[in-house]
């Protein structure tokens, strides 16, 4: 089987014949923008509400492990909506799931906000995950409808620069809102935030023509679904970058509690290595679209990036168990394990998308629900041992690290010879 085909491209997932290309040369500034925003909308959603997490325990009388299922119960939701809202819009076109999905969003952060006990809020994050899935997964089907290749890779890590911004943002945010406010007063903001996002969607024009459109039901979207994951590079490049993503959020939901309640780091301060962080992280994703993709090959670009972030997690380690080092070390160490995922993910996310040309919807849903539900459980992972010290969130990133350098290894066999699907 070619390099360059996913497995049981003869039915599912094959190329068309050649089509003259009426694909814009270059993404206009108002589609990054509103591309940005939707990918925006799930990391904004977490960590404006990450400094609160602490307050949230204390107004509603539960543990800290009862506040980080609320954070838990998002990322199942925005996992679980990609997998149905990403094949829906295979069938149904882009715009329309996606204006259904935000509304619900601005809904379910209204009732949120108003939450009476941690039941009602537990389940409110997770429709609000559920809707805000839309954003993430169609954003990524409407790169792959436009760009493919090299293109499409750069667009993904320039969206970065957007979407990038939120967790630079967010936290600050947060802390500032949390002087004014309750924490409910965060949940009121992304209730605006949902709705001015909702408003620059209508700038969206349909990008999946009727031509386009995947007709049929269940069956064939586990179909599809099956020919991608027995495509041995599909799931290498799927699994490395959602283990990466979780080696992020290990850091993102255990740095919480990690920095202000052992390092003893003020909200305001958290927030603003949180930032910085995040800057770092974008700054490298932005280097990665510009300057690396296209120069050099992708498979040597990711294993820079893995290379990185296992060197992160054994310093962790490292500073946790075998010295006194105060927060610098430990935020320095923090830093380099934000900035490769700048690299890791718009690349083996652009590679996934590459090999489903023709089920875009699909490959998007598997890319963000291997991520989410991986990320997901990063939180428990973080958690284990209690407050008293930071080794179970220093564990889980070089852990989730080297599973990921395993199965890039493994399935997409870097050492073999093979054109760059992102050199054209």
């Amino acid at each position: 089987m070619p390099e360059s085909s996913p497995a049981g491209a003869g039915t599912e997932v094959s190329p068309r014949p050649p089509a003259p290309d009426r694909r814009p040369a270059r993404p206009a500034h108002s589609l990054v923008l509103v591309l940005g925003s939707l990918t925006a909308l799930g990391p904004l959603t977490i960590d404006l509400y990450l400094p609160a997490l602490p307050q949230v325990s204390a107004d509603l009388h539960v543990s800290q492990a009862v506040t980080q299922v609320t954070l838990t119960a998002f990322m199942l939701g925005i996992a679980l909506g990609q997998l149905i809202i990403g094949p829906l819009s295979d069938t149904l076109g882009r715009r329309r799931p996606l204006l259904i999905g935000l509304t619900v969003y601005v809904t379910a952060s209204v009732v949120c906000a108003l939450a009476p006990n941690p039941a009602v809020l537990i389940g409110m994050r997770l429709v609000q995950g559920l809707a805000g899935a839309a954003g993430i997964v169609i954003a990524r089907a409407v790169v792959r409808d436009l760009y493919e290749g090299l293109a499409a890779a750069r667009l993904l890590s320039s969206l970065m620069l957007v979407s990038g911004t939120a967790p630079i943002v967010a936290p600050v945010l947060g802390a500032q809102l949390l002087r004014l406010t309750p924490w409910r007063g965060v949940f009121a903001a992304l209730t605006l935030l949902g709705l001015a996002v909702l408003a620059a969607t209508t700038l969206l024009t349909e990008t999946l023509p009727d031509s386009r459109r995947r007709p049929g039901g269940l069956a064939t979207t586990l179909r599809t679904m099956g020919d991608l994951l027995h495509d041995g590079p599909f799931t290498g490049y799927l699994l490395t970058g959602s283990l990466g993503f979780a080696a992020l959020f290990a850091y993102i939901a255990g740095s919480s509690f990690t920095l202000q309640e052992i390092y003893g780091a003020s909200p305001q301060t958290y927030s603003l290595l949180f930032a910085l962080n995040s800057i770092g992280m974008v700054t490298t994703g932005q280097l990665n679209g510009k300057l690396l993709l296209g120069r050099f090959p992708s498979h040597r670009i990711l294993a820079a990036g893995l290379a990185v972030l296992g060197s992160a997690g054994t310093a962790l380690i490292l500073l946790v168990t075998t010295t006194h080092a105060g927060l610098p070390w430990i935020a320095a160490a923090l830093f380099l394990t934000a900035c490769p995922v700048g690299m890791i993910l718009p690349t083996t996310t652009a590679l996934c998308l590459q090999r489903a040309p023709q089920a875009a919807g699909s490959a998007s849903a598997l890319v963000g629900t291997t991520q989410f539900l991986m990320g997901a459980l990063a939180p428990a992972l973080a958690g284990l041992g209690g407050q008293p010290t930071a080794l179970p969130m220093a564990v889980s990133v070089l852990g989730l690290a080297l599973a990921a350098a395993g199965c890039f290894l493994t399935l997409c066999r870097p050492w073999r010879p093979a054109p760059d699907p992102l050199t054209r």
